[in-house]
């Protein structure tokens, strides 16, 4: 049996690719589930959903800004309504504004914070009141080590993700009685869409990111996709209110 089947499974922020919520969603879709993707890049997410049904799976797609509450009540009514249900819920949309807590703006510290953070709250709010009509289910935050250890110009980014990693162990706490778990994913430095765009402008940082990570190399988004499938499955029954670092032992220095 896969180790998703029936399992009726939504996903943020799975237009990028290279990217994390586009990895977990393709690695949940070969295990069986039924997808729900969202995101505001339409063109990106009508690609990625056509990847989706290539495996043979159930899949819906819509615009969503996770900053809106809005948003995510239409989206919790729209997945009840198609697929009678929510299993798993994987807050991955974010977006990563790198500067020095001197040099950011109001405005890009806000917009971090809101996308980051806010979403994930609203995600929680929401996910855990369908999940609770239903037995349970599991959440799968993504964070990032920079929520973990400071790194010089993630203030702001680093405040949103350390935020996500203590609001995951509160609501793992808040509901592990109601068989609803929560868990938050941190990884390092992984090559996606905004790591490539950064290198396009800097090649001579490759080698040197490279350098940085122990394992002398950059993560695949296809290896935390694994570890989120991992959270969200059955095998994790018994894991909730922890962090799961994914990082080539960046965090272990």
């Amino acid at each position: 049996m896969s180790r998703l089947q029936d399992k009726v499974a939504l996903v943020t922020g799975a237009a990028s690719n290279p990217g994390l919520g586009r990895a977990i969603a393709l690695r949940f879709a070969q295990e069986d589930a039924k997808l729900i993707i969202t995101d505001i890049n339409e063109e990106g997410l009508k690609a990625a959903a056509e990847d989706i049904k290539a495996l043979g799976v159930e899949v819906a797609f819509w615009h969503q800004d996770v900053t809106s509450e809005q948003d995510w009540l239409n989206t919790i009514e729209r997945i009840e309504t198609q697929f009678g249900r929510l299993d798993v819920l994987v807050n991955n949309a974010g977006i990563a504004v790198l500067r020095t807590v001197h040099d950011m703006t109001m405005a890009e510290y806000d917009r971090q914070m809101s996308v980051n953070m806010t979403s994930v709250f609203l995600g929680s709010k929401y996910g855990v009141g369908s999940m609770k009509k239903t037995g349970g289910g599991s959440i799968v935050n993504l964070s990032s080590v920079a929520g973990l250890v400071g790194i010089p110009g993630t203030g702001a980014y680093g405040a949103s993700k350390a935020g996500v990693r203590m609001l995951s162990k509160t609501v793992a706490l808040e509901n592990a009685r109601e068989n609803i778990r929560c868990n938050s994913i941190h990884p390092g430095v992984i090559w996606t869409n905004i790591q490539q765009d950064a290198i396009r402008d800097n090649p001579e940082q490759y080698e040197i990111i490279n350098e940085s990570v122990p394992m002398g190399r950059m993560g695949q988004p296809e290896e935390v996709a694994n570890c989120a499938l991992f959270l969200a499955c059955d095998e994790s029954s018994y894991v909730t209110g922890t962090e799961l670092t994914v990082d080539g032992g960046m965090v272990a220095q």
